[in-house]
């Protein structure tokens, strides 16, 4: 297990009595949860608990239907289009389709972000990043193949670099081993924690694989029902007597 010190400072996100429904169904009904910084906190939770909702309104890619989500000091209800742009320029998402471009190649794939955000980047910046991350990620060679080329534990490799290629403070990462070979979702667990160890991030990691908890947590939240049911360290989890969690860890 991930062991980085989880009290340094203010949280970096901080969500008070969330709520969010879809044609009356509430998927999340009263949600608090602070993640601080240099932690990596899952969240857990089988489908329709609400995980993936919880993550697009941190963001605002949904519109939550009451309650307060701050981010690094900002209240992102209350952000304007311009402020929550620059907002999520300090995030990094790695969601769980890892959208490549599939028209251009990894090279390509991971100079577009840094254009876009980096307004003013040097060509030789870019040509000193690009190889860094390729390295990081474990890919070196990587850079003049196209995304078809790429098994699905490359491709998730790639997204990731693309995500960090831009020195995010924050990183969230949905389900980021699903559709992956025990092997591989082993690897993508180290690479979480090798970067929150080398970029300093603070990281919450959506997911229902239980490996992937075990390797990456410092602190656990799990959902059920839209509600945070459980919050602790993994040994508090593993160690409950409490029927849903024992279902969920055996």
């Amino acid at each position: 297990m991930n062991t980085a010190n989880t009290k340094n400072g203010r949280p970096v996100i901080e969500i008070n009595n969330l709520k969010k429904s879809f044609g009356g169904q509430d998927v999340l009904k009263d949600v608090s949860l602070q993640l601080n910084k240099s932690e990596n906190l899952v969240v857990l939770g089988r489908s329709g608990s609400g995980k993936s909702v919880l993550i697009k309104c941190i963001v605002r890619l949904l519109n939550p239907d009451g309650g307060t989500i701050t981010v690094l000091g900002e209240n992102v209800g209350a952000l304007s289009r311009g402020g929550l742009g620059e907002l999520r320029r300090k995030i990094g998402f790695l969601f769980q389709s890892g959208a490549l471009y599939d028209s251009m190649t990894v090279q390509q794939n991971l100079e577009f972000p840094l254009r876009r955000i980096r307004k003013g980047i040097s060509q030789k910046e870019i040509e000193e990043k690009v190889p860094e991350v390729l390295e990081h990620v474990g890919l070196p060679n990587g850079g003049d193949k196209m995304p078809s080329q790429l098994s699905g534990g490359m491709r998730k490799r790639i997204s990731l670099a693309r995500t960090i290629i831009v020195d995010p403070l924050i990183m969230l990462y949905d389900e980021p081993t699903t559709g992956l070979d025990p092997a591989t979702s082993d690897e993508i667990s180290s690479l979480i924690n090798e970067v929150q160890k080398k970029y300093k991030t603070s990281s919450l990691i959506i997911t229902h694989d239980i490996g992937c908890a075990r390797a990456t947590a410092n602190r656990v939240i799990m959902l059920q029902n839209g509600e945070v049911y459980l919050e602790g360290t993994l040994e508090k989890f593993e160690n409950s007597a409490d029927a849903a969690i024992k279902t969920f860890f055996k």
